[in-house]
Formats: C-alpha cells, structure tokens, sequence
C-alpha cells in the first residue's frame, strides 16, 4: 500500500487509510512511535498505560531510593 507524504500546515505528514486504522484500532489522537532504520521508517502504537505504569513507578523508586538500596543489599 502506497501513502503519499502531504503538506499539513506548516509540516509535512501521511494520512492513514481508514482501512489500516481499523485494523490496528487506531483513532485520532493515538500516539505511535517512529522508528527510523536506515531506509526503512516503522511506525508502533504506544502504549500510554503502560508509559503512565511506568512513570509512576519511577516516581516512588526516586521517592524510596535510600529504602531500596537498603533492601537489595
């Protein structure tokens, strides 16, 4: 399947067959992450409970640094 990249605004970007988003149950508003292989660009969803899990957990580990140490020694 071909894209055509498109001037949008000041940037320049594909649009995305309807047809694609359904398959991957995408929607306007998702996150997808761009990854860039020498030629090759992939594009991944991201998963933001997964990124909001992850945040949290840094949270307390930067906030019980000191009682963890303590705890892996």
């Amino acid at each position: 399947m071909n894209v055509t990249v498109r001037k949008i605004g000041n940037s320049e970007g594909v649009i995305l067959p309807k047809e694609v988003l359904d398959r991957l149950n995408l929607k306007s508003g998702d996150v997808l992450a761009l990854a860039e292989d020498g030629k090759q660009l992939t594009l991944s969803p991201v998963d933001d409970q997964f990124e909001r899990q992850m945040r949290a957990a840094r949270e307390v580990m930067d906030q019980y640094k000191v009682a963890l140490q303590k705890l892996a020694e």
